[in-house]
């Protein structure tokens, strides 16, 4: 069993600041963490970081809390910072290594507070003369870390963590202001793309200085224990405001299960239709998520999800998402207190919390899963501050030789939302702990032998309800040059679900049209598989579920649909009960149908 706390407090008591003090300091430091992330956009050289912002950038206090967060960057990245921070600590205390100005560590342990390994952090301390003080730390996703196929997602063959790629644990690769050669030649020897990857390392690394620098510049400003004074007073603050949430809830035991895919090609049943549990238990203003119930890991497969790196952060930032809305409160310092009164439990050896070395490169989609499935959980206590069942994500790693030079490109296809109260869910974006931004058409075709066919919304497939469910996109793509392909998904056999009388979203497809004309159907995850120049890859994203009876939509809405080409009027008639005739809606014939519907 793991379980997690939260953050602990301080136990020593701490100087407190005047509150126009502590928020002139809340906002020097978020603005440190979003000079990070626009210097680490600009810096770096592939598009998952510049252009899907795909990164993370935050600084933490000496003992790993966080104090702040870049609000550009993903969730998933900016989120596990204190874990890495802690694994790094750990390592370096069994080690017996300590650190000193100028260092710079690399960590991408998924079994040591890592999101997974091609999520690489660089981690810098910061000194105040010879006191250790802090961290400034980036995080990025990287398009190859030397796993066994091209690429850094889609594996999803890897049978254990080392088939994973290169793990960097707590890895000194500036050693007091010295690069340490051997490692980055170990690095370049071992990635398909050294310069782009190792590129996009040294734009982490700047950027994680810069921060450093600017921290030590605001402490020098205000002086050491007013900085530190106002950061144990935002930390309270947010922790207040969670609490307070939490103990609006109605105490009482709240409990939810989702299935995801898993592998739905494979003949053992171990490897599909896996199960992921969730009971949430309200007591005052503590909450505890249980996650017993889920199912075992697969050890052979890499869809588990580290407890600390993924599980975690999927659990508070759903939380966070429903129970603070910033529609709501306004700006809300993110940092740790906010996880302070919640407590996650998981049984090891589940896909929740799996022993190494069980593989979990591909813990994407189940993570989203596991945060779709607290939501529904907790849509019991809050029906009007969640939203209906979402659409997964799907990511192609797309691979082949230019030039007698090797190329890696990694495509996010978003997914979408449920319905949610008053609004209808949104359509083809990244769902819940993923906010990564789409690749620009002109991007990839400037600089891939790829070229984008098709990209557009889905037709026909709009989940009803009185807020409908959002809609996904389709995605065609053509092979310029032969290459090849893995995928990592899910969400092509079960739906999302809909909610409070709302209908179930729609599945997501892939579909491989070869040149040849051959149409072959694929499964939500694809281990490496070759294409020739002319065939194309064709993906259907899925629409998340409805909220609420469709009988109660506007049909002034629901004729809007119609007319934007959503939906045709058959579906508006036998859906929605709202009968549209030469561009209007008929309201006596609407009228009667509703009446009928509801008599029956």
């Amino acid at each position: 069993m793991h379980e997690s706390k939260g953050s602990n407090r301080r136990q020593q008591p701490n100087m407190r600041v005047d509150p126009i003090t502590g928020a002139v300091i809340q906002g020097a430091l978020e603005s440190i963490a979003i000079e990070m992330g626009h210097k680490l956009m600009r810096m770096s050289y592939s598009s998952i970081i510049r252009e899907s912002e795909d990164f993370g950038a935050a600084l933490t206090d000496a003992e790993g809390r966080q104090l702040c967060e870049c609000k550009m960057s993903t969730p998933l990245q900016s989120g596990p910072i204190p874990g890495y921070v802690r694994g790094i600590r750990k390592r370096f205390e069994v080690r017996g290594d300590v650190f000193r100005p100028g260092d710079v560590i690399m960590h991408n342990d998924p079994y040591g507070g890592a999101s997974h390994g091609p999520d690489v952090a660089f981690c810098v301390p910061v000194f105040d003369g010879n006191e250790l003080i802090g961290f400034s730390v980036t995080t990025a996703h990287h398009l190859d870390i030397g796993a066994h196929t091209p690429g850094s997602c889609g594996i999803v063959d890897a049978v254990d963590a080392y088939a994973e790629g290169l793990q960097f644990k707590a890895i000194k690769v500036i050693d007091q202001g010295r690069r340490n050669d051997a490692v980055w030649e170990i690095m370049r020897d071992n990635i398909r793309i050294p310069d782009l990857v190792v590129g996009d390392m040294n734009a982490q690394i700047a950027a994680a200085q810069i921060g450093a620098q600017r921290y030590l510049d605001l402490v020098h400003r205000y002086g050491r224990p007013t900085v530190s004074g106002a950061s144990e007073d935002l930390m309270d603050y947010s922790e207040r405001l969670m609490r307070g949430a939490i103990r609006d809830i109605p105490d009482g035991t709240y409990a939810a299960e989702t299935f995801i895919d898993g592998y739905l090609d494979d003949p053992d049943p171990a490897r599909r239709d896996l199960k992921i549990a969730v009971t949430i238990k309200i007591s005052g203003d503590q909450l505890t998520v249980d996650l017993t119930g889920t199912s075992p890991q697969v050890s052979d497969r890499p869809i588990n999800l580290p407890f600390e790196g993924t599980v975690d952060c999927a659990v508070w930032l759903t939380l966070r998402s429903i129970l603070l809305d910033s529609t709501v409160y306004g700006n809300i310092p993110q940092n740790s207190g906010l996880t302070r009164p919640i407590t996650i439990v998981a049984p090891k050896g589940t896909l929740a919390n799996p022993i190494f070395p069980a593989p979990v490169i591909a813990r994407f989609c189940p993570g989203n899963a596991l945060a779709d499935t607290v939501m529904k959980a907790l849509a019991q206590a809050v029906p009007h501050q969640v939203s209906a069942g979402i659409g997964n994500l799907r990511v192609i790693a797309f691979s082949g030789t230019a030039a007698e030079q090797p190329w890696v490109h990694m495509e996010i296809l978003e997914g979408s939302y449920g319905g949610r109260y008053g609004l209808d869910g949104m359509d083809t974006v990244d769902t819940l702990y993923a906010n990564t931004r789409n690749n620009p058409i002109e991007d990839i075709e400037s600089h891939l032998p790829l070229r984008v066919n098709r990209y557009e919304l889905r037709e026909s497939v709009v989940a009803p309800g009185e807020w409908r469910g959002g809609i996904g996109s389709v995605r065609e793509f053509t092979y310029l040059t032969d290459g090849g392909f893995s995928v990592e998904g899910d969400g092509q056999k079960y739906r999302p679900w809909g909610f409070a009388g709302g209908s179930d979203g729609y599945p997501g497809e892939l579909t491989m049209l070869t040149k040849a004309g051959t149409r072959v159907s694929l499964p939500s995850k694809v281990p490496y598989q070759k294409a020739k120049q002319g065939d194309r890859l064709l993906a259907y994203g899925p629409s998340g579920g409805g909220y609420g009876d469709p009988f109660h939509r506007d049909p002034a809405t629901v004729l809007d649909n119609v007319l934007d080409g959503l939906f045709p009027p058959e579906i508006a008639r036998e859906h929605y009960g709202v009968v549209v005739a030469g561009g209007a809606v008929d309201v006596a014939a609407t009228e009667s149908l509703r009446k009928a519907h509801r008599a029956s």
